[in-house]
């Protein structure tokens, strides 16, 4: 709840995000989530809050927006800068800075957060939809990538 709170005191103007993500990856498939603020496809993840580490950020957020519990991530990169920067479609913009992970295994069944998630889909490695959400592209790639040559 940092960002919101934030949010409250400076408006819509740009603010640093760190974030945790990942691509859960299983039988050469990427699990996708459509997000619900602008339907567009993205990988699973969302900003720290205060004391988090990239790590318990990424556990958090997985398991708040599919139900699931993450097991043994793999950190792939860093991403930052022009690539990450984006504007909300109520006029947020932030520059991210997100620690990307290839996640293989989890538990649980998937049951997604609707206020977040309009749907999940697993999509094949090797055709991605073309709708995804701009500071996934990069990512998507190297984690694909990073399956491929983990095999």
């Amino acid at each position: 709840m940092y960002i919101l709170d934030l949010r409250k005191k400076i408006g819509h103007d740009p603010i640093f995000m760190p974030a945790a993500g990942c691509g859960i990856i299983k039988n050469n498939k990427i699990l996708l989530q459509k997000r619900s603020d602008n339907g567009m496809w993205a990988l699973h993840g969302g900003a720290l809050e205060l004391g988090e580490t990239f790590l318990e950020a990424l556990k958090r957020e997985v398991e708040e927006e599919l139900n699931i519990k993450v097991l043994n991530p793999i950190f792939v990169n860093i991403y930052s800068g022009e690539s990450c920067h984006f504007k909300y479609p109520n006029e947020d913009e932030v520059y991210a800075t997100s620690c990307m992970y290839l996640v293989q295994d989890f538990e649980g069944e998937i049951k997604i957060d609707n206020k977040e998630v309009l749907e999940v889909k697993w999509f094949s490695i090797d055709n991605i939809p073309e709708n995804i959400f701009k500071p996934d592209k990069e990512p998507i790639k190297d984690l694909i990538s990073y399956y491929k040559k983990s095999l």
